[in-house]
């Protein structure tokens, strides 16, 4: 007994159209290219300090939005010119980090409270993780519609 007509193609088709646009919602969250380009020149010409992760909280995003509640990291670091700046940025990894962790900073010096990040060599979590999981949807998404290709063609 078939349950969606046409069968086997048809939840093939299904599948690969839902897992491809969870893998395009992903990629457009990558893509958030401002962001993207901005950590990536901030890894490459910045200046590095070390700093500490400062606090670790939950943050509700209202009752009305997808992902509800969000861990949210503040970093702390000591300019050269000795003032203090703290700045929120994703985990570099998966599981986060302890509050009190040293990481390595590497900021704008004009602008070094709107400029930071602690992605970079050994820590490239912001970008890789929403990368890769694009990637895989991706390429699942593709294999199912060539499979849905192979057989109702």
């Amino acid at each position: 007994m078939d349950v969606l007509p046409g069968g086997t193609a048809t939840f093939l088709l299904l599948f690969g159209l839902f897992l491809g646009a969870f893998a395009v919602r992903s990629g457009l969250r990558l893509v958030r290219v401002l962001r993207l380009v901005r950590v990536l020149r901030l890894v490459r010409h910045g200046e590095r300090v070390g700093g500490r992760c400062a606090d670790r909280r939950v943050v509700d995003r209202g009752s009305g939005t997808e992902n509800r509640y969000r861990t949210e990291y503040v970093f702390a670091f000591r300019t050269p010119d000795g003032r203090e700046v703290e700045f929120t940025d994703h985990a570099p990894g998966p599981f986060g980090f302890e509050v009190g962790a040293p990481v390595r900073v590497s900021f704008d010096p004009s602008a070094p409270d709107r400029r930071a990040t602690v992605a970079g060599p050994g820590a490239w979590g912001p970008v890789l993780m929403p990368a890769a999981f694009t990637a895989v949807l991706g390429l699942f998404s593709l294999g199912l519609l060539v499979a849905f290709a192979a057989t109702a063609g």
